[in-house]
């Protein structure tokens, strides 16, 4: 049994068997509550949305993990900052923003939100983890760095906002009842069109700035070999200082968008960030189309899973996939071959 568990061939079987065993069960489960086919598209859909959100969490990982080695694990309090900044300025009564129409307001309160996220994401690399770069501190070293931030995040967020949950108007309506809209039995908010929108947008922006920037090929060339592209000119300092702020505004995409479909507050990072990290785990966290596909089917799983048994599991759902894949596929199901990241 220890050869088959410790061999690739051996570990895929088991976890293709885990796989139809758990689709099994969730048959079986769905046909005690009487689920027919209309409701599981239904869970499925609204596991996408999630999913979608998820990925962007994801990404954020990949990109910081693939330039520094580091698992950033205060990328969902950058989801949290753009949603609770997004509240803050949309709701501000400010004379200088009371010409502006819903529209204009709403629009400023984003950009205010991605920008202000931003800036703390690449402060957040520039004054604790630089510093302690070039003391050559261990990577374990640097990943606590990030868990340290993440405390520190979430108390300043608490102080400033407090316990209670805030409301944020839908794009489509502006108010706080959205559109809905039936398609045959399926139901699907208008907010869901938003954030499949945004994800895909963000998307097509990141494999444009990847492939056609000079910028995003340094980054791409510090991901594959740190000392390589060292020696070819590339500051891996300042490709260190992008990732992070390019993580931040990807976490703050995700929660100005996410914010008008639930009830934002100063603690959703959490719950979040470790949702986007299984997400990037099953992508194998170097994958940026991984990270996307793991995003989206986390999304689709829990969700299904949660609604064949009981909303409260959930969450559970999330860490026995996570258990699962660091048994049987720690490289994850679409990461390709391991690569080293290189310390300058």
């Amino acid at each position: 049994m220890r050869q088959i568990l410790g061999s690739t061939r051996g570990r895929t079987a088991v976890l293709i068997v885990a796989i139809v065993a758990l689709i099994v069960l969730v048959l079986l489960l769905g046909y005690r509550k009487n689920f027919g086919p209309e409701h599981y598209a239904q869970l499925a859909i609204d596991g996408i949305r999630g999913g979608s959100i998820y990925a962007l969490i994801a990404l954020g990982f990949v990109v910081i993990h693939s330039v520094t080695g580091i698992i950033n694990f205060a990328q969902g309090e950058f989801v949290m900052l753009g949603a609770m900044l997004c509240v803050t300025v949309y709701h501000a009564e400010l004379a200088a923003l009371s010409p502006l129409s819903p529209p204009l307001k709403m629009l400023l309160a984003v950009l205010l939100a991605v920008a202000g996220t931003t800036l703390i994401g690449a402060l957040l690399e520039r004054f604790a983890i630089y510093p302690a770069r070039n003391r050559r501190a261990p990577v374990v070293a640097l990943i606590i760095i990030t868990i340290g931030a993440t405390i520190a995040i979430r108390a300043i967020a608490l102080i400033i906002w407090g316990t209670r949950p805030y409301f944020v108007p839908a794009f489509t309506t502006l108010e706080m009842e959205d559109l809905t809209l039936r398609l045959g039995t399926l139901i699907i908010k208008a907010q869901s069109f938003w954030i499949w929108g945004v994800v895909a947008v963000v998307l097509v922006a990141l494999a444009l700035f990847f492939e056609r920037t000079i910028m995003g090929k340094a980054l791409r060339a510090c991901a594959i070999n740190r000392r390589a592209a060292q020696l070819m000119g590339i500051n891996p300092s300042r490709m260190s200082l992008l990732a992070f702020a390019l993580a931040a505004a990807l976490g703050a995409v995700g929660g100005m968008v996410l914010a008008p479909a639930t009830r934002p507050t100063y603690d959703m990072g959490l719950m979040l960030g470790l949702k986007g990290f299984v997400a990037a785990i099953m992508g194998g966290l170097l994958s940026y189309p991984g990270a996307v596909v793991g995003g989206l089917v986390l999304g689709v799983v829990e969700n299904v899973g949660a609604g064949v048994t009981s909303a409260g599991y959930k969450d559970i759902i999330v860490f026995v996939i996570l258990v699962l894949i660091l048994l049987f596929r720690p490289r994850g199901f679409i990461g390709g071959g391991e690569q080293a990241v290189e310390e300058a």
